[in-house]
C-alpha cells in the first residue's frame, strides 16, 4: 500500500467520525484536534477504525504517533511494512 492511499483512508475515517470537520486546509503537520473539533472520544473511535481498516493492533503509547496526518502516514506505513 502506497502512502497516498494510507493519507486517504485516514482522511475518509476522520470523515466517518467527525463529519461536520472541514479536511479542505488541513495541515498534515498539525495535531487533528487543533484544527478541527476532535475530542478524545473521536480519537479513540478513530484508532479503532485504524486497527480495523489494517487489521493491526495499535498500542495506546502509540497513539501520538497518530494525531497528524504525516504522523497517522508515517505509522502505519511502517506497521505495512512489518507486516510484509
Amino acid at each position: 500500500m502506497i502512502t497516498t492511499e494510507i493519507g486517504t483512508i485516514i482522511l475518509q475515517t476522520i470523515e466517518k467520525i467527525a463529519p461536520e470537520s472541514s479536511l479542505e486546509n488541513l495541515n498534515p503537520d498539525l495535531r487533528f484536534r487543533d484544527q478541527f473539533d476532535f475530542d478524545s472520544v473521536d480519537f479513540v473511535n478513530f484508532i479503532d477504525q485504524l486497527q480495523e481498516r489494517f487489521q493491526i493492533k495499535i498500542p495506546e503509547t502509540d497513539y501520538p504517533q497518530l494525531a497528524t496526518l504525516n504522523g497517522g502516514i508515517a505509522y502505519l506505513d511502517r506497521k505495512n511494512r512489518e507486516a510484509m
